[in-house]
């Protein structure tokens, strides 16, 4: 299956009632393509596809977080009517590469049964194939294993902290600029204070599926990943064949949330399972497998000392961060970012540590760096904004970096101030009291309001995309880009309509499919940048050879125009000078002779760019919250935030990502934390009636304001991320509001009612 996004029951195009074109595209709230396919079920993820001759697989996961496995009853597991096989270390295919060779920032270590040793709680050490998925269940039950248990590190205490080599993706793990001592010694007003995060575990819709069938040396996979050319890659080394003989489907993802960006072993299992008994294997991981092999956010433990002279300016910003990784790979959590990049001090000094746990690798998890970070700088600035009898929002004016601190380079900072402007407006900001505890509803219950800044870099990667114009007027536009819910299907389809001038209703869209152009990772908030700009470069390639064609011509009213003196739109080619004298693609091609144009299109940072720019999407949210005085139970009422993310593709789609990370954020201050039994390191809340996330109830009136940012710098069609931007200043705001609701400061997330009252 070649995944399109137009499949006969999917509706050209949908405007909603009313809505003006203006000719365009780009810059219209289009509701999203692939809906009708997903509320009708029609939409296939990966589970949903079931090949002839299926078996289904269940994994059996360590109930130990350290030590080795030293039985498996086989005998009663393969005695059980239905099943097939159990792969195990001894008897599981042979991996051309050890899945512990390390080959990159993007590569990690996966459990793949090759040896006893069990290294966190939840790490498969079997898998059951069988013919239906209650055989395979009740095989992996039936293993009953046991084990030689040691005693695991859990929690950051529990280790001997050291200094990483790198943080997130090959950061340095210290920066600094300027004498932090001498700059709080200097200082007429100094805080200090630390704030802990907890560890948090993805919990997407979909888990991480895998659909899995050889035919020879040729694999073919159903499975969500967020980089298809990347899983690829990683499946061609442990199987010792060629990229090109692997086949990954992936149109839909439940969610991803930078869990997908690589294969998770789970997935990886599937392959191997498959390739084991000769047959299409299904693997879905339980909602309680995930807590452990597919990644998380580690947890953190961070001081600030902030220093500030009579007038309120800083003088020193010192942020010192204790993280975890696991026992045998390396990802720390970069919680220093957002300190690097946001307020101007005279001396700053940004300084990452760790301890090894024996849990699961960390990973990539929305806003990495940013969200943990953000919480304890935006704390730590309303601490010091009440010490001076400031307003936490006039602090941040005094305060905000024209440049980016630690380089010099400049970024688009005046769309910061326009988004404190806005936001504050929006939400009333003006005549807050400073001081806490001052305000109450006329039910009596506590009321507080509170700000944070938002902030995230604005990434792009390497992708490439295919496009096609036709004589009957119609388009083809092609790439392996992927949508995880965040309206890829629409937002790519209307800069693809755009760049080869017709309507969406001409447009044949394909993504999600490995055979297509590589169009690199859909994350760090960078696919719209990456996948749209490779289709901006594609589709102009088919308007200049199309162009070329024209102004060659004796015959066409664009003689002589040129090409930079063409514009495309609505399937016909016009001068840029005179709009009245053009002609359609169809007349153009037909006197040609030629049926179709074709053009290819890449997309990349721009070095000189990336060397004199710091580029980053910025934003401000406004909090507020209603506290129970007797109960401490804690109720966010409102949120405000307003975001600059350079040119907006589709803005319905924008405020819904907006809303999605503003949720994730209330997430963070008030729900989420893994609870895990020191003593055994097995979780306690692997499971989303106990592992807390807000359900609607949870979610207040919302307000996502756009505030409008022309950037020529950032790339080629002037966009910026907004997956992520809304969590980073959403935790702070909640954070503050609730200190400025009861006066009580509470420096561990996320914020519960036994904190308040205890």
């Amino acid at each position: 299956m070649t995944a399109t996004s137009k499949p006969s029951n999917m509706p050209a195009s949908n405007l909603p009632a009313g809505a003006i074109r203006h000719g365009s595209s780009i810059g219209q709230p289009l509701t999203r393509r692939d809906g009708p396919l997903k509320v009708t079920g029609q939409a296939r993820f990966s589970a949903d596809n079931l090949p002839p001759g299926t078996l289904h697989a269940a994994l059996c996961v360590a109930r130990i977080a350290k030590g080795r496995v030293t039985g498996l009853d086989v005998a009663a597991a393969e005695a059980h009517p239905g099943v097939v096989a159990v792969m195990r270390p001894g008897h599981a295919p042979t991996l051309a590469k050890d899945p512990d060779a390390k080959d990159g920032p993007f590569t990690f270590r996966l459990d793949l049964l090759q040896n006893d040793r069990v290294r966190y709680a939840n790490q498969p050490i079997a898998v059951v194939i069988a013919e239906t998925l209650e055989a395979a269940t009740e095989g992996a039950r039936l293993l009953a294993p046991t084990y030689a248990a040691e005693t695991p590190r859990i929690g950051l205490d529990s280790g001997e902290a050291f200094t990483p080599p790198s943080v997130g993706v090959g950061a340095p793990p210290a920066e600094s600029d300027g004498d932090v001592e001498a700059g709080l010694s200097a200082a007429s007003k100094r805080i200090a204070a630390t704030y802990e995060t907890p560890a948090q575990y993805h919990n997407a819709m979909e888990p991480h599926a895998a659909v899995a069938s050889w035919e020879g040396d040729r694999l073919s996979l159903f499975m969500p990943t967020q980089a298809l050319a990347m899983s690829q890659a990683r499946l061609a080394g442990l199987f010792g064949i060629s990229p090109e003989d692997i086949h990954i489907e992936s149109p839909y993802l439940g969610g991803g949330f930078g869990s997908k960006g690589v294969p998770a072993g789970p997935q990886v299992l599937a392959c191997m399972a498959a390739k084991l008994v000769g047959r299409p294997v299904k693997l879905v991981p339980t909602r309680s497998q995930m807590y452990g092999p597919m990644g998380h956010r580690g947890p953190t433990r961070q001081t600030l000392r902030l220093g500030t002279d009579d007038a309120g300016k800083l003088t020193a910003l010192d942020h010192h961060i204790l993280t975890a990784s696991s026992s045998f790979d390396d990802f720390f959590e970069p919680a220093g970012r957002a300190t690097s990049t946001l307020y101007a001090s005279p001396a700053l000094a940004i300084r990452h540590e760790a301890v090894r746990l024996d849990t699961g690798t960390p990973l990539f998890m929305r806003a990495p760096g940013e969200a943990t970070g953000s919480v304890a700088l935006e704390s730590a600035l309303d601490e010091m904004a009440f010490e001076l009898g400031m307003d936490p929002l006039e602090f941040r004016l005094a305060n905000y970096a024209e440049v980016e601190p630690l380089t010099g380079k400049p970024f688009s900072s005046k769309a910061l101030r326009e988004c404190y402007r806005r936001g504050a407006e929006a939400f009333g900001w003006a005549g807050r009291p400073l001081q806490p505890r001052q305000t109450r509803d006329k039910d009596g219950f506590l009321v507080g309001t509170g700000m944070g800044t938002a902030t995230f870099p604005a990434l792009i990667f390497e992708g490439m995309a295919r496009a096609e114009i036709r004589a009957d007027g119609t388009g083809t536009v092609e790439l392996g880009a992927i949508d995880m819910g965040q309206g890829s299907w629409t937002a790519l389809a209307q800069i693809a309509a755009d760049g080869l001038g017709i309507g969406m209703d001409a447009l044949t869209f394909r993504m999600g499919s490995s055979d297509l152009p590589n169009a690199g990772i859909a994350g760090g908030s960078g696919h719209t940048a990456t996948a749209g700009g490779a289709i901006h470069a594609a589709a102009a390639d088919v308007i200049r050879q199309l162009a070329e064609l024209a102004t060659n011509d004796p015959a066409s009213p664009l003689y002589g125009a040129g090409n930079a003196g063409v514009t495309a739109a609505d399937g016909r080619l016009t001068r840029r000078d005179d709009p009245s004298r053009g002609e359609s693609v169809t007349d153009i091609l037909k006197r040609a002779g030629r049926a179709r144009i074709e053009g290819q299109g890449k997309a990349g940072a721009d070095p000189a760019a990336q060397a004199s720019y710091a580029m980053h999407a910025h934003g401000a949210v406004f909090a507020e919250v209603k506290v129970d005085p007797d109960l401490g139970q804690i109720r966010v009422s409102r949120l405000v935030g307003a975001f600059a993310a350079g040119r907006v593709i589709n803005p319905r789609l924008v405020q819904s990502q907006y809303y999605g990370g503003m949720i994730w954020g209330l997430s963070f201050a008030l729900h989420e934390r893994a609870e895990m039994d020191p003593r055994t390191g097995r979780f306690l809340n692997d499971n989303l009636a106990e592992y807390h996330v807000p359900v609607n109830a949870d979610v207040p009136a919302m307000e996502a304001i756009l505030v409008h940012e022309d950037d020529a710098v950032v790339n080629n069609l002037g966009v910026k991320g907004v997956g992520e931007i809304g969590i980073t200043g959403t935790v702070g705001a909640i954070a503050n509001a609730v200190w400025h609701a009861t006066g009580v400061r509470v420096r561990e997330m996320p914020i519960t009612l036994d904190k308040l009252l205890g």
